[in-house]
């Protein structure tokens, strides 16, 4: 069986009736790491591995949600408003509540999770569960909304009661993702340009299988470092709001006014937005060679000024650029371990697998997970054979 028809197995197994089949995308950024929460330009693109949620109406006004992944179930009422627990319910029950806050009144439903995105991999499965979970709800309950509502009451779920300070991008990308498509957004404004990936290229993600402690305490402190540095800024320059306002020449003519580090920090946001600027440029002429030359300099200074690589990381994009038919390599992430993004020639993608599943496992005694993607569409109904 196909995914679609294995999970509404899987539904009418548990809870007896047929379900409607939604699913959104994980998500990996070609350019533009760190830059989100800074009012910037990041250039995502939807992966075709997707979470699946399976969803039927139910009487009262309770949610009942078994994840296949973790074997468990979770419950919360709409009428009490859910604590969060620290655990993978977070996402949906946030989901929920922001909706009924937002003005969607929601029905009971039951709703099964099963996720195909790697957890921790730096490839957005939360931002895939909230945005499929709050499509399905709303759905459910029988409202209509704007795709750009949705992901900015999925961003506000994971803000406000998941608790993780993320920008808009992931949300975004889960719904307005496209086929052979990245996405230029601009995340102060949202506006956004589908940017075309060519035919005769694949998106090839690697994943370290290290995920370190650092990961979500340096998060938050670099966000906290960017902060500091538009308060210094904006007392010189007042017309500055987010990092995404300063220019490389203001930093560089200002820089006595900040630390090395917050500097640094600086310099990796402004020069990382000019970056994602001339790779959609390059994206239209198709000149992919500009492409990776862009993706190198984007994971120097991600190593090197943002200081949120990894020696694990670093030496994914080392063994990519040994191989013929590599564009491009760099971290794409929070960092600190997760995956790498590559673009790779299409007759070349054989070899490249074979040499970093080789020389990773060689070197640091771990198997990497290595997933040759293309751009799929964001979140929609998927019918299957029994509801057609």
């Amino acid at each position: 069986m196909d995914s679609a028809s294995t999970v509404h197995y899987e539904f009418r197994n548990r809870f007896g009736r047929s379900a409607r089949l939604n699913r959104a995308p994980g998500r990996v950024n070609l350019i533009g790491e760190h830059t989100d929460y800074n009012d910037g330009f990041v250039m995502p693109v939807a992966i075709d591995l997707f979470t699946w949620v399976a969803i039927a109406p139910r009487e009262d006004r309770r949610i009942r949600v078994y994840s296949a992944n973790f074997s468990e179930t979770r419950e919360m009422s709409l009428d009490d408003v859910p604590v969060p627990a620290g655990e993978w319910s977070d996402y949906i029950f946030g989901v929920a509540l922001i909706l009924e806050r937002s003005g969607y009144r929601l029905s009971g439903a039951d709703l099964l999770i099963v996720g195909e995105i790697p957890i921790g991999a730096g490839l957005s499965s939360s931002a895939a569960i909230e945005v499929a979970s709050a499509y399905s709800l709303l759905h459910n309950a029988g409202h209509s909304f704007k795709d750009e509502q949705l992901a900015l009451m999925c961003q506000r779920a994971e803000n406000e009661f998941v608790g993780a300070r993320c920008g808009i991008m992931d949300q975004f990308i889960a719904t307005f993702g496209k086929p052979e498509k990245a996405v230029m957004l601009d995340c102060r404004s949202l506006e956004y340009e589908l940017v075309p990936i060519p035919n005769d290229v694949r998106i090839v993600i690697c994943n370290t299988m290290v995920r370190h402690q650092l990961a979500n305490s340096e998060y938050n402190a670099r966000r906290l470092e960017c902060e500091s540095a538009v308060r210094i800024l904006a007392k010189i320059l007042p017309r500055i709001r987010a990092l995404r306002d300063v220019t490389l020449c203001e930093l560089s003519q200002y820089r006595a006014e900040l630390s090395e580090k917050v500097y640094r920090r600086c310099l990796h946001v402004v020069s990382e937005n000019q970056r994602v600027q001339e790779a959609a440029q390059a994206l239209r002429l198709g000149d992919l060679e500009y492409i990776g030359k862009l993706m190198g300099e984007s994971h120097q200074s991600l190593r090197d000024n943002y200081e949120v690589s990894c020696s694990e990381l670093d030496l994914m994009v080392e063994l990519a650029g040994q191989v013929r038919g590599v564009y491009g390599a760099r971290m794409t992430g929070a960092g600190f371990g997760g995956c790498t993004v590559n673009l790779v020639r299409s007759d070349s993608v054989g070899a490249f697998v074979s040499h970093i599943q080789e020389d990773y496992a060689q070197l640091t005694l771990q198997t990497p997970e290595i997933h040759v993607c293309s751009a799929a569409p964001g979140v929609q109904e998927v019918l299957i054979e029994s509801r057609r």
